[in-house]
């Protein structure tokens, strides 16, 4: 991947599409080394079914690293595959919070109001980089 330096006459990547980036590399891994530290040690009570679920996760984790160090080098399609890093994340998100594979803490009858805030906030995310001024002219209007 090559990087493109931001000249003086072209847009920076920053504001709310820099806050975006460090979620992608920043947020994602972190959540998965907490997450996956805690699953793996549920391994001999809950079986192999938890190791499925961190692969989802580690995959979803993997595809958000790529699509942040895409965005942040503006790379050609970084923001297509910012969109598809954030789908699979909502639907990672989902599957973990709907399945039984992976340990949880929530309280009883939660888990419907953190799957409509997962969803809510990588909607938001998705409308950013679709509707936003600044991901087009930084990008070139991809």
């Amino acid at each position: 991947m090559t990087r493109h330096e931001a000249t003086e006459s072209e847009p920076r990547v920053g504001g709310w599409l820099l806050l975006l980036c460090r979620f992608l590399l920043v947020y994602q891994p972190l959540s998965l080394a907490f997450s996956a530290s805690i699953a793996l040690n549920s391994l001999p009570t809950r079986g192999p079914k938890v190791l499925i679920a961190v692969a989802v996760r580690v995959i979803a984790a993997g595809i958000a690293v790529a699509a942040g160090l895409a965005l942040t080098n503006r790379a050609p399609g970084a923001v297509t595959l910012a969109k598809v890093a954030l789908v699979v994340s909502a639907a990672s998100d989902v599957f973990i919070l709907t399945t039984a594979f992976y340990p949880n803490n929530r309280p009883p009858g939660d888990t419907p109001l953190y799957v409509v805030g997962s969803l809510v906030f990588h909607g938001a995310w998705l409308a950013y980089l679709v509707r936003s001024k600044r991901v087009a002219r930084v990008y070139g209007g991809t």
